[in-house]
């Protein structure tokens, strides 16, 4: 069965958040430890969170 085309621009979004976190991965290494505790209470209380995503497309 053919995806649909929001199915597809969807699929597009996740590769964008994909090189997004890849970047940030590759940025973590020049941050101080004070600079990586801030980004990841960002990253913490960004809402809507990568998992609730995951959980809402896993829901039947």
């Amino acid at each position: 069965m053919p995806l649909s085309g929001e199915a597809i621009r969807t699929m597009n979004y996740v590769d964008d958040i994909s090189v997004t976190l890849r970047r940030i991965l590759s940025t973590l290494p020049m941050l101080t430890d004070e600079e990586k505790a801030r980004v990841a209470e960002h990253i913490k209380s960004a809402d809507p969170s990568y998992e609730t995503v995951v959980n809402a497309v896993s829901a039947k």
